[in-house]
């Protein structure tokens, strides 16, 4: 099996696990949201941090623990704490496809971005994409009367959090691993707060979930395999496949992630969103079509 191939079947992995969480926080639908994010960060550092110490780059931490680079790291694991939450929070409220159009419309968000913030050149195509994009949100909007705040919110936390990582001129996983780690003091202080304090998570429940049985403590621990496994695999498959294959193949993400909240956990579909997916859905396809016609033209200029 050569590179590519490998490339490809790790990404596909990856973004299957990705459009498949829902059923897995779906299961802990009880945890308290807090509670299972901080989980998801502590375990998740064990791995990462085991992975690198594993390939002898756990040295590299500490050069990011200093000056801008300190900053741009705590910015990152704040944003991604967010994404993180809002998707656990969206499972545990049954807003699943919502939150499926905010991986959607990422990509959409992430050109307008690379645009602004790095002088990325709009083609046509990808002018039209975004404008159908807003139309199929301003369309949901005025069919159901509020905003869909939650896909925005997680489209656009997760479009800031890829442009900080393009700022930091290290690996993802050492990069991730400082977020998490960033984070972890706060994990640990909320959960000796929920398991010794019995801060209440959520109303009507107080104290930990974690240690009160053996299912969900296991469940919990795997939050973090969950998080480290396809970030490590997208990494592996970036460094061997082009961005615009990556990019088409993230796209099974939400896809799955919208076929397990209607299928499998029963949310309603209204005639506002079979009017907004759809325009979605092309936009996407004129925005990949584009975004693969630059590619190649520049993998051509490259080899001229």
């Amino acid at each position: 099996m050569n590179e590519t191939s490998k490339g490809v079947i790790a990404i596909i992995v990856a973004c299957t696990v990705w459009g498949l969480s829902p059923l897995y926080y779906y299961m802990l639908r009880h945890v308290p949201p807090l509670e299972l994010l901080s989980h998801r960060t502590l375990w998740s550092l064990v791995l990462f941090s085991l992975f690198l110490l594993v390939q002898g780059r756990l040295r590299e931490l500490p050069t990011l623990m200093r000056g801008r680079t300190m900053l741009l790291v705590a910015v990152a694991a704040i944003v991604i704490s967010i994404n993180w939450g809002g998707f656990i929070l969206s499972v545990q409220i049954g807003m699943v496809v919502e939150a499926s159009l905010g991986y959607f419309i990422f990509p959409l968000i992430m050109a307008l971005l690379g645009a602004v913030f790095f002088g990325e050149r709009l083609t046509g195509s990808k002018l039209f994409a975004i404008f159908l994009a807003v139309l199929a949100v301003v369309v949901l909007t005025l069919g159901l009367g509020v905003a869909p705040w939650l896909a925005l919110l997680l489209g656009g936390t997760f479009a800031a959090y890829s442009v900080i990582k393009k700022l930091l001129a290290v690996g993802p996983v050492v990069s991730v691993t400082a977020e998490v780690l960033f984070l972890a003091p706060l994990a640990l202080i909320w959960l000796a707060g929920t398991h010794f304090a019995g801060w209440q998570g959520i109303v009507g429940r107080t104290g930990a979930v974690f240690g009160t049985g053996l299912g969900d403590s296991l469940l919990l621990i795997a939050s973090g395999l969950l998080t480290a496994g396809p970030l490590m695999l997208l990494s592996f498959a970036s460094r061997r496949l082009t961005l615009s294959t990556v990019g088409v193949v993230q796209y099974l993400n939400p896809s799955l992630q919208f076929m397990c909240a209607v299928v499998l956990l029963g949310e309603t579909i209204t005639l506002w969103h079979m009017i907004a997916f759809p325009m979605i859905w092309v936009a996407l396809t004129i925005y990949s079509a584009g975004a693969y016609r630059q590619d190649k033209a520049a993998r051509r200029a490259e080899t001229a």
